[in-house]
């Protein structure tokens, strides 16, 4: 079995930053994007960040692009996102998620919860 176990998030004030680690456990499997979603109260889940873990291509929704960072440890199967100039509109159940041989994120974490206070 695969379980991603997230750790990192809290309470953090406007403006501050926080980082959010991933890290994969259990047998060994096939993965290409790691990414970060979250999902806040009575909203949709939103792809945050992705990364391509062979050729380093990023992805950023709207929202974050420019505050938010993806960034990996390919031999640990670990991902990171660093965050900052966080804003209330932040808050959220954030969740790690690898994609399998297929393509699709079929590993995923716990969730960790990030809020930010005004």
């Amino acid at each position: 079995q695969v379980q991603l176990i997230e750790s990192g998030g809290g309470l953090v004030q406007a403006g501050g930053s926080l980082r959010l680690s991933c890290a994969a456990s259990g047998r060994s499997f096939i993965t290409y994007h790691m990414g970060w979603f979250r999902q806040a109260p009575g909203k949709t889940r939103e792809l945050v960040a992705a990364i391509n873990r062979i050729d380093g291509n990023t992805y950023y929704a709207d929202s974050v692009k420019g505050r938010f960072t993806i960034s990996g440890d390919n031999a640990k199967n670990t991902v990171f996102l660093q965050m900052s100039s966080l804003t209330p509109e932040d808050t959220a159940v954030y969740y790690c998620a690898f994609t399998g041989s297929g393509g699709k994120y079929d590993y995923w974490g716990q969730g960790t919860q990030v809020t930010i206070s005004s």
